[in-house]
Parts: C-alpha cells; structure tokens; sequence
C-alpha cells in the first residue's frame, strides 16, 4: 500500500533532472543515497537548496528523497530547488500568504 502523506515532484534545470520524494519527518536528506552536505558540498548551494522551506517555515519537518541525473553542481542544485518548493507548493497545509 502506498503512503499517501508522500509528495512527488520533479524539477529540471538546464540538463539536470530532478525527482523528489517529501514525507514528514525530521529533516533527513538523501541524494543519489548521499546527504545533502555530501553532495553539495559549497554552503551557497546548499542555502539556495534550502530556500523554500526556509521561506515556508518548514525546515527540518520533511525528510527529503531525491534522484538527479544531468548536468552539473549548479543546475542539479536548481532542479533540486523547483521540485522542492513544487511539493511544497501541493502541500495542502503549506501556506505562503499571511492571513
């Protein structure tokens, strides 16, 4: 049986593909079965990575699942990004406006 609370999404950039796979937890990264620091090892990238949940408020409350493929550092790093910030734009209880 599935879990239905898992959120997929993909996000590309340049040549570089991204599939992410969001489930609540406590913030555990896997890339390619690396952790994030692992395999981004500039701290620029990995700041830029971590903007959507930085902008939702929601850092360290999904464990992050994700296979890239293509191009470089840099473009896997935005693909990474796009298809972070699309599931948690899916999220239905994510809200990016005030009330």
């Amino acid at each position: 049986m599935a879990d239905t609370s898992m959120i997929h999404t993909i996000g590309r950039r340049k040549e570089a593909v991204c599939r992410v796979f969001l489930t609540p937890g406590s913030g555990k990264w896997s890339l390619n079965g690396r952790t994030l620091g692992d395999y981004f090892p500039r701290p620029a990238l990995v700041t830029a990575i971590q903007q959507p949940f930085t902008a939702t408020d929601t850092l360290g409350t999904y464990d992050v699942q994700a296979n890239l493929t293509g191009g470089g550092q840099t473009g896997q790093a935005g693909a990474l990004r796009l298809a972070i910030a699309r599931a948690l734009a899916l999220e239905p209880k994510i809200l990016l406006m005030d009330e």
